[in-house]
């Protein structure tokens, strides 16, 4: 079965094409399931629209749902619909985004880290002038946050866990292995599936998010996989997914997930 279950579109200020355009690429692409994924409002802001060129509004969210929705029963027979959405993770609103989320009938919710210590995790600016031994602290904090994520109860997948490397790659030599195996052994435990995104090829890091050593200790600890091409184009839905399957099985994965009304489906690959 092909699946992508990572794509943004217009809402979001910083993608193309609408929602049908996605799906159309999908069902070019030979996809089964196409999943519409694209950021929740910064409901932690008293901003209708709190970041324009990151997020779409608040009032936005019934109308994203319901073209989803719409869109789900027009293709039905030609490709699986999936309403899902990409939520940040901040923990002194995960309440919030628990119950405004939940209002919603969405078949997933992707869990994803964009921000440590109020800073982006794509701000390259960010380590310079940095210690060593303050290198470490900030990307075991990142860890934390995902593990805590995990631990939620909100998110059925975990986005790009080492995306903190997209604009910083010498991210991935920090030395906090300890920090990614706590934290993989967490996601495992809560049968929460991490994805492989391969959008990380459109940043300075290039390849994929999580790495490979980072996916062959995922295996190791029994955490569940999925796809998705984080796609903010159309041309880049399924982008790079045979080269995905075909990683996995050489890792040692049998098999990879999605999920319809947040029940994990088992497919093998």
């Amino acid at each position: 079965m092909k699946f992508d279950l990572h794509t943004h579109h217009f809402r979001c200020g910083h993608a193309d094409g609408n929602i049908r355009d996605y799906i159309e690429a999908g069902i070019e692409a030979g996809l089964q399931a196409i999943g519409i994924s694209d950021h929740t409002p910064y409901f932690g802001s008293e901003l209708e629209q709190a970041h324009p060129r990151i997020a779409m509004g608040k009032s936005e969210l019934q109308h994203y749902v319901a073209e989803v929705l719409s869109l789900k029963e027009e293709y039905a027979g030609k490709i699986d619909v999936l309403l899902g959405i990409e939520s940040d993770y901040f923990p002194v609103h995960a309440e919030l985004y628990r119950s405004t989320l939940g209002q919603y009938p969405f078949d997933y919710v992707i869990g994803s880290v964009h921000h440590t210590e109020e800073i982006s995790i794509f701000n390259k600016t960010r380590w310079k002038g940095l210690s060593d031994a303050r290198k470490i602290e900030v990307k075991e904090a990142y860890y934390k946050l995902i593990a805590q994520s995990a631990r939620s109860g909100i998110f059925q997948i975990l986005g790009h866990i080492d995306a903190m490397k997209g604009n910083y790659p010498p991210f991935s030599e920090i030395m906090a292995d300890h920090a990614i195996d706590e934290t993989l052994q967490v996601i495992a435990e809560a049968n929460v599936a991490i994805e492989i995104n391969t959008s990380g090829k459109t940043k300075l890091s290039g390849g994929w998010y999580p790495s490979d050593a980072i996916l062959e200790r995922a295996r190791h600890y029994g955490v569940k996989v999925t796809f998705g091409s984080d796609a903010h184009i159309p041309g880049r839905v399924a982008d790079e997914l045979e080269q995905v399957r075909t990683r996995l099985k050489e890792i040692g994965f049998t098999e990879w997930v999605y999920f319809k009304q947040k029940q994990m489906q088992i497919v093998p690959l």
